[in-house]
């Protein structure tokens, strides 16, 4: 979501700091703590994504792209490690729909494949016919580990990083995905 549909705004050193840790990923940071410093620490994470899905801006082009992939015939997955809460703020604030939603609530999140095989599972599609598009390393992990085609979405204007080669492909615009899926053109260039 963030990075790939909106422009990315969370603080993870904000959050880092306000948690108590000083570098990692938070998901995975937390894991371990005592159950009251977890919960301390979820609380924590899901109040900075729910302001930064309600405050959210897209990215050029996320709406008409996800409208042109499920117009087309290709259902639309939103796999992401932010909350249900703040999937449900960035829904309620740009009412882009999708065929399927995972947050991490609803089990192992990425870079696991398993978020990958419960969404192809669920759609009734093949690890190795999807394509799992993301601005993290994790992003490309989780697809590469299910055998889906990956998709780095880079649009930070910092050179790109060097696993960015681990990705099938490399795009600086979400506007570049129906031609890489063989979809002539957006729905708003119709």
């Amino acid at each position: 979501m963030d990075g790939t549909l909106v422009v990315p705004a969370l603080d993870f050193d904000l959050m880092r700091f306000e948690i108590g840790i000083s570098k990692g990923s938070l998901l995975e940071a937390i894991e371990d703590f005592p159950s009251d410093e977890r919960l301390r620490a979820e609380e924590i994470i899901a109040k900075h994504e729910a302001a930064a899905a309600a405050a959210s801006e897209l990215l050029p082009g996320a709406a008409e792209v996800v409208a042109a992939v499920r117009a087309s015939g290709h259902p639309v997955a939103l796999m992401t490690r932010n909350s249900r809460m703040s999937v449900r703020a960035f829904q309620e604030r740009h009412g882009i729909a999708f065929d399927l939603i995972r947050t991490r609530e609803d089990g192992v999140c990425k870079p696991s494949p398993q978020p990958v095989y419960e969404v192809c599972g669920t759609l009734g599609g093949k690890p190795e016919d999807a394509w799992v598009i993301g601005d993290f390393h994790y992003d490309v992990l989780c697809g590469n580990a299910a055998g889906a085609t990956t998709v780095l979405m880079w649009s930070l204007a910092e050179p790109l990083p060097k696993w960015a080669a681990e990705a099938d492909h490399v795009i600086r615009q979400l506007d570049r995905i129906p031609a890489l899926l063989g979809i002539e053109q957006p729905i708003s260039e119709r």
